[in-house]
């Protein structure tokens, strides 16, 4: 259970110090975060600045004789007249009218949308919609909506209070025209008009957009939002966006207007269709009166009489009861067969019936009332609908079916009346069989007044319907009640700025952290101590700061810079690895090496020696890299005779081929000479030997700049000569992958007491020890001074 608590804690430990390590990863990057904050910011303000900013108008609106509504009790004193309270509308069809293509297209003509006014601002052009000085008017819209296929831009610069210059959208002339002037163009012809608020203060221009109005429809219908407040409530909220509020508050206001002008439009046409019905009726049964009462003043002069006797008038009011019934059946017979003809007439199902018209059976009425609603919901709902929507269809085979039944039931309404009339007259023929005892003359009077009684109820009827028709043409309510009109708030809706800031802002953290993350993840080099110890078991002897000095040699007496204080370091850390060395007579021999090319150790070899002289030691540095030599290239020496003419030449020592450097004092040097063709044959030579055992008796330290093991053989072969090796590999060079070559060295012992040293480390990342003690960087070093201004900054 122990073991347990401690492997536990010591897992928690480990995944805080991974956190850690990870978080200062970005957290020394935190000049980049701030940099990206300030310029997303900045971009995010000036985005701010030069947007367009959206503005949301909304109106709300409840819809009428909707069974949730009870709009129609406001009616209720003509209820009677059968013109109210017979349909239900169905919020979302009417949504969907309210946004169909056909009222947003009146509101678009009635408006004018599709001309647009701009004006030039310092950056940007901006609608102008509340001040518009002139107004362009067509000569025939028709004609514009079909020759204009796309937007169309021109410009117009005001020269005066009579005249202007057309220009195109680049900017070239067109034409110097005068105001109400006809102005031929592809689009059409046109005039520019000055409004009652032009007024000439100076030479201006003014932008000119003329849209494609179905294209401006469509994006109308995109920023238009219609929704229920809810499910089983009949009121509407409507809203719209536009840069210009007092635009969308008008848009909105028309919307509405034109919806309540369309429902109107459709209520009365059932109206319209009755009264002209009636006012067919009327015309006809109209003559027939005339012709009859000319019938009766005829026989009144012709027989000179004047009245009746008591004999003949009590008669004709016996009749006269059986006369009202007649008068009553003939008039629903009359109507019933007109109803029957339109229908036989109509080949269209979309055509409404009369309605209102008094049929004694209730059913036929409402039959005719739903048939019309039917007709007028299909004719609203097939604006935006196809022939093949559901309901449309639905539709179609209620009307149908309903058409059927009522033309059957009018059928069997008229055989009905017919029979009625039939038995009813039989009685009346009874009763003027009394007539017969009455004079001749009366009884042809009697006649007479019968037909003109029965033409005369009829007309009076008819006349009553056509006054409740015009009544209910009279009193047709918008479909609408408006019950907010169209507001908008002075704060736009977008851009949103406190999004917008807030989103800079992150946004300015994470593309560096993003690149941050990337950079680190598709890295493969090495950086710091730590990516060595994780993936090597070799000793760590210390790491090399990357120096800004173009100097080579920067250690001496007097050098206080980190990179100086490295080499220091690591030449306290060689006496604890060479604290087992066998002969203390002989000098020590540390052999530098890497595992390619261009990882710094010449460079490291010679500031080494440098380092060790400095202890007044008594160095030597050798150049064994006989392939590639790089110790006088490095100090900028010419060649010399060196390691390859000792070996190949029996006459040379080593004093000959010895050098030594003023910038170093008691450093000797031993070139590698010139590049032979057989460098491996060379170090197998006998020669080689007598040269390290002659140098060892001489010199305290022998560094030896030896060749990239990766790449040749030839370190292998002069590895036994080496008390250590100090194998340097280049941070932010090598590549990961190339640290198991350091390992298998290591373990299968090829190069004795090996020690890695890292080179061309970066300081200001916060790994390592600190080298410098407060004497590194801005203490006046040349490292500090040459380093550019942004590297200081961002650095």
């Amino acid at each position: 259970m122990q073991n347990y608590k401690e492997n536990t804690i010591f897992n928690d430990e480990s995944n805080t110090l991974n956190i850690r390590e990870e978080m200062e990863k970005y957290l020394f990057h935190w000049k980049w975060f701030l940099l990206g904050v300030i310029v997303l910011l900045t971009l995010s303000f000036l985005y701010l600045r030069y947007s367009t900013p959206q503005y949301r108008a909304t109106t709300s609106i409840m819809i009428k004789d909707n069974k949730n509504s009870g709009i129609s009790k406001e009616l209720a004193a003509f209820e009677d007249l059968g013109i109210v309270g017979g349909s239900s509308n169905n919020t979302d069809n009417e949504i969907e009218i309210l946004k169909s293509r056909k009222i947003i297209g009146r509101v678009v003509d009635t408006l004018n949308l599709t001309t647009v006014f701009f004006i030039q601002g310092r950056i940007k052009k901006t609608e102008s919609y509340n001040n518009k000085t002139i107004k362009i008017e067509f000569e025939s819209e028709k004609e514009r909506l079909i020759k204009q296929v796309k937007d169309t831009s021109f410009t117009i610069n005001v020269l005066s209070s009579n005249e202007f210059e057309l220009k195109d959208i680049e900017d070239n002339f067109i034409s110097k025209n005068n105001f109400n002037e006809l102005i031929v163009s592809d689009i059409g012809n046109f005039k520019v008009k000055k409004t009652i608020e032009f007024d000439f203060n100076e030479e201006h221009e003014i932008y000119v957009s003329i849209l494609n109005r179905d294209e401006l429809i469509d994006n109308y219908k995109k920023v238009l939002s219609i929704s229920a407040v809810d499910k089983k409530s009949s009121v509407l909220t409507l809203s719209f966006r536009y840069p210009i509020k007092e635009k969308a508050e008008t848009f909105l206001n028309e919307l509405v207007n034109q919806y309540n002008h369309d429902a109107i439009k459709d209520k009365n046409e059932v109206s319209q269709k009755t009264k002209n019905f009636i006012d067919e009726r009327l015309f006809t049964i109209g003559k027939d009166l005339n012709s009859i009462q000319d019938r009766v003043k005829k026989f009144k002069t012709d027989n000179k009489i004047s009245g009746l006797s008591s004999e003949g008038t009590l008669t004709l009011e016996m009749a006269s009861k059986n006369t009202e019934k007649l008068i009553k059946i003939k008039t629903e017979l009359n109507i019933a067969e007109g109803v029957l003809l339109n229908i036989k007439g109509s080949s269209e199902d979309e055509e409404t019936l009369p309605q209102n018209l008094g049929f004694s059976d209730a059913s036929i009425s409402q039959a005719i009332m739903n048939y019309n609603n039917l007709v007028l919901l299909k004719n609203r709902l097939s604006v935006n609908a196809g022939e093949k929507n559901p309901q449309i269809l639905q539709y179609d085979k209620e009307i149908k079916s309903l058409k059927l039944n009522l033309k059957n039931s009018i059928i069997n309404l008229i055989s009905s009346l017919k029979t009625q009339f039939n038995q009813i007259n039989k009685e009346a023929n009874r009763i003027n069989s009394k007539v017969t005892a009455i004079p001749f003359l009366e009884r042809g009077y009697i006649d007479i007044a019968r037909q003109q009684e029965i033409i005369s109820g009829l007309y009076s009827y008819l006349l009553k319907k056509k006054e409740e028709t015009a009544i209910s043409l009279a009193v047709t309510v918008p479909n609408a009640k408006i019950i907010d009109v169209a507001y908008s708030s002075d704060i736009p809706i977008s851009p949103n700025k406190r999004v917008i800031v807030i989103f800079g802002f992150f946004l300015g953290l994470l593309i560096p952290f993003t690149v941050i993350y990337l950079k680190n993840l598709l890295d493969t080099k090495i950086h710091t101590r730590k990516d060595i110890e994780d993936l090597t078991t070799v000793p760590f002897l210390g790491d090399v700061p990357h120096s800004e000095s173009n100097e080579k040699i920067v250690i001496g007496n007097d050098a206080r810079t980190s990179t100086a204080e490295a080499f220091r370091l690591i030449r306290t850390n060689l006496d604890f690895m060479l604290s087992n060395h066998k002969d203390s007579d002989l000098g020590k021999t540390i052999f530098v090496t890497s595992t390619t090319s261009g990882e710094g150790k010449s460079f490291i070899s010679i500031n080494l020696a440098a380092a060790l002289s400095l202890s007044n030691k008594k160095v030597l540095l050798v150049g064994m890299d006989l392939r590639a030599p790089k110790v006088t290239e490095y100090l900028g020496i010419p060649e010399r005779k060196g390691v390859t003419n000792f070996i190949t030449n029996d006459s040379l020592s080593l004093k000959d081929v010895k050098f030594s450097i003023p910038e170093i004092k008691g450093l000797d040097i031993i070139a590698s000479g010139v590049i032979p063709p057989n460098p491996a044959e060379l170090l197998l030579t006998g020669k080689v030997k007598e040269l390290f055992d002659q140098v060892k008796k001489e010199y305290d330290y022998v560094i030896v700049d030896t060749a990239p093991v990766n790449l040749v053989t030839d370190t292998l072969l002069v590895s036994k000569y080496a008390d250590m090796f100090l194998y340097v590999s280049r941070a932010n060079y090598l590549d990961k992958r190339m640290l198991n070559i350091v390992q298998t060295l290591y373990n299968e012992k090829k190069l004795p007491n090996m020690a890695i040293v890292l080179n061309d480390t970066d300081m200001t990342r916060g790994y390592g020890y600190g080298y410098g003690y407060g004497y590194g960087y801005g203490n006046g070093y040349v490292e500090d001074v040459k380093k550019p201004w942004y590297k200081r900054i961002l650095s």
